[in-house]
């Protein structure tokens, strides 16, 4: 049947709703002061380099509407020893007033919605109480 045509229906996800500048930087400071006061000293209380990839810093940043946790590695290994990259673990996207989904990211790069609908509070509570949202 050269030319049939065939309708596919596909389900698109919601984007995230960019919120204007001083509550962004609400959210940033929020998202920050979590990072400084809660994630630092409980999964990053030292740095112990490793002859492999290890962890120097959990930081976070924002874009399009979303904030991302992300913990920054160095390399230990001889040929590469210095790199440095950074591997996202959780985020948080701003779905309307006050209104936010967290998602995680699976160690295969995909990110997984696991809580919907939640307040900034809620939210930043969850990410230093669900064990799933943890900076591995």
């Amino acid at each position: 049947m050269a030319g049939s045509r065939h309708k596919i229906w596909a389900r698109v996800p919601p984007r995230p709703v960019v919120p204007d500048l001083l509550e962004k930087q609400a959210i940033i400071s929020a998202c920050e002061t979590v990072i400084a006061t809660v994630l630092k000293p409980r999964f990053l209380p030292v740095i112990t380099p490793t002859e492999f990839n290890y962890v120097i810093d959990i930081h976070g940043d924002w874009k399009a509407g979303r904030y991302r946790f992300m913990q920054r590695y160095r390399s230990g290994h001889a040929n590469n020893a210095g790199v440095e990259f950074d591997a996202p673990f959780a985020r948080i996207d701003r779905m309307g007033p006050d209104q936010f989904d967290i998602y995680w990211m699976r160690h295969t790069g995909t990110w997984y919605k696991l809580h919907v609908g939640k307040t900034l509070a809620e939210a930043l509570h969850i990410l230093h109480t669900d064990e799933v949202l943890f900076p591995y």
